[in-house]
């Protein structure tokens, strides 16, 4: 597994420190994001999952714990929206340039508008996909929200 990508590359070129972890991703996962925290030995709440959606008909980049579901009223809120819906999984690859199960929210083809769950801030550190599955980064998350000038809200159902 190549531990350089596109999301490891835009953070060194940030300046951003992060650590690199692997683990075994397993595609028939009930829940890819659980499954890659139990993998790694760390609280769901602090592996998050990065999802693409749509605001008001505009992509953005959602960044939630892997263990808890997007409120799309939330989402949309936190956005300036009105209404919210997940993007399709082809339509997130082809802006993102990432697969799924290995999206980050680092080093997309464009980037788009990004929101991280509130709760995230009050860890020391989080992990976040490192843009190929199994690979995933931690940093500190104020790190990660400077990086792709993201903002916190509450985000989760």
């Amino acid at each position: 597994m190549a531990r350089t990508t596109p999301a490891t590359r835009a953070l060194d070129k940030a300046g951003i420190a992060f650590e690199t972890r692997t683990y075994d991703y397993d595609p028939g996962a009930d829940r890819i994001g659980v499954q890659a925290a139990e993998a790694l030995g760390e609280e769901p709440r602090r592996v998050l999952k990065t999802l693409m959606a749509k605001v008001d008909g505009k992509p953005v980049c959602v960044i939630v714990p892997s263990d808890r579901e997007v409120s799309m009223k939330k989402l949309a809120a936190a956005l300036g929206g009105k209404s919210a819906a997940m993007m399709a999984p082809a339509d997130a690859e082809r802006l993102t340039g990432y697969h799924v199960g290995g999206i980050s929210p680092f080093g997309q083809r464009k980037q788009v508008p990004t929101a991280i769950e509130e709760s995230a801030l009050a860890e020391p550190y989080i992990y976040v996909n490192g843009g190929q599955r199994g690979l995933q980064l931690r940093l500190e998350p104020q790190a990660a929200i400077s990086a792709i000038n993201a903002i916190a809200a509450p985000l989760v159902a």
